[in-house]
């Protein structure tokens, strides 16, 4: 299962980079307020506006030889490529028909880009570390028997380090952490979800993929990335189940995500936070 990076190849779905609306909330907009698009003399020539009531959209226009409507969102902003046949009436319509998910995907990757001004983590004592959804406080101690110690009451992991280590040693014995609990708690979920499915592994083992989640072959061999570990057990369980649904269905086809929801319900939560996730957010190893 592959982390959604990659540039979107269905026309009909949106990835957003930037902000493109004001005044206010633009999905209680009336659809049917649309005016003309008429280009505003600071625009260059192929940038148009699309007014919906008291909100505007701003977009690119392309012509080209393709049959439908697309859409495409970048750095430079929305991208509609239309047929050249096409009339701006149609396009309009076609953006309009579209305005509510528009602009919810404008709202979030707002939200996105906010996460992505914040810090990246500090490694010292009292820096945060996520884990398992939520936060734990790192503390770290100089001079003392090498280690690592979860308290689960204060949620502080405690870290022994030589007086002379450096941050690299500090984020190689919280990354061993990291994956020593990966191990143990995957195993657990792989025991409880292959029961569920009637299915069985041949081996487990974790993987530090820069692309992918998780990864299953025909004769049931699973690796788990150990950065799972950032995320709430849901989205653990999700990726853990997703494997072992491949031991029925080796596709992603109709059947596959039946078996996904016959032991997860509600997957498709999960799946949206990993596919969603920000990459900046998580800390550097």
């Amino acid at each position: 299962m592959r982390f959604l990076r990659q540039k979107l190849a269905d026309p009909n779905q949106l990835s957003l980079l930037d902000d493109f609306f004001s005044h206010g909330n633009p999905q209680q907009s009336d659809s049917k307020q649309i005016s003309s698009t008429v280009p505003d003399p600071v625009i260059p020539p192929n940038h148009r506006r699309l007014h919906f009531g008291t909100h505007y959209l701003d977009y690119r226009l392309l012509r080209s030889r393709r049959r439908s409507v697309g859409f495409l969102i970048d750095d430079d902003g929305l991208r509609v490529t239309a047929p050249q046949w096409l009339t701006m009436v149609d396009i309009e319509a076609a953006i309009s028909s579209k305005q509510a998910w528009i602009f919810k995907k404008i709202n979030e990757q707002r939200e996105r880009s906010v996460r992505r001004l914040r810090p990246p983590m500090e490694w010292r004592d009292g820096a945060k570390l996520p884990y398992l959804g939520s936060d734990i406080t790192l503390r770290i101690a100089y001079g003392v028997t090498v280690g690592a110690r979860f308290d689960e009451v204060d949620r502080e992991l405690h870290i022994s380090l030589p007086s002379s280590a450096s941050e690299q040693q500090l984020k190689d014995r919280v990354q061993g952490w990291l994956q020593g609990e990966a191990k143990r708690l995957f195993a657990e979920r792989l025991a409880l979800y292959s029961e569920k499915l009637g299915v069985q592994f041949s081996s487990f083992a974790l993987s530090s993929a820069s692309t992918q989640w998780g990864s299953c072959t025909a004769d049931g061999r699973i690796r788990l990335n150990w950065r799972l570990m950032h995320f709430a057990l849901p989205n653990i369980d999700y990726v853990v189940a997703h494997e072992l649904s491949h031991l029925r269905e080796m596709n992603h086809g109709p059947q596959f995500w039946t078996t996904v929801q016959s032991v997860l319900p509600e997957f498709e939560i999960a799946r949206k936070t990993l596919r969603d996730h920000d990459a900046h957010h998580l800390p550097e190893f």
